[in-house]
């Protein structure tokens, strides 16, 4: 088994953070725009197409808005991962930024350079477009985008 962990700052508030990642069926809208281009939800499965083209179906473990911690697992697509667990999490920093923590399981371990990948790539965009709108919403530090 294998472990991708990437963190990244955000210049966005916690709650605004949380409320894209919290809104599971708006992937493609709300989260990683261009990233993600299709996100159909199917009672607690999600169906997520990916700019590529790579499919995948990703059943809720668990969606706590206390810790704001979403957790997921693969349950279909054109990924074939015999194990894949992921969650997401929201982290109060200073100034009113957010840290992000993506972690994802995987097993054969084989399959955690191109899930690695795919992470590395939705961090950016998933920071770029949250820092994007907190500026549009006036609310960004003058540090800029956090890295």
């Amino acid at each position: 088994m294998a472990t991708v962990h990437r963190e990244t700052l955000i210049d966005a508030e916690p709650a605004d953070v949380w409320a894209a990642i919290r809104d599971w069926g708006a992937v493609h809208r709300r989260l990683a725009p261009g990233f993600v281009v299709a996100t159909e939800v199917e009672g607690d499965v999600r169906v997520v197409t990916f700019a590529d083209g790579t499919v995948v179906h990703e059943l809720i473990v668990s969606l706590d808005d206390d810790t704001r911690r979403i957790a997921y697992t693969l349950v279909g697509g054109s990924l074939a991962p015999t194990h894949h667990h992921a969650s997401m999490q929201v982290l109060p920093e200073a100034d009113g930024r957010s840290r992000f923590v993506w972690t994802t399981d995987v097993q054969p371990a084989g399959c955690a350079e191109p899930i690695a990948a795919m992470v590395d790539q939705g961090v950016r965009v998933i920071r770029a477009n949250l820092s994007d709108e907190a500026g549009r919403k006036g609310r960004v530090s003058a540090r800029g985008p956090g890295a």
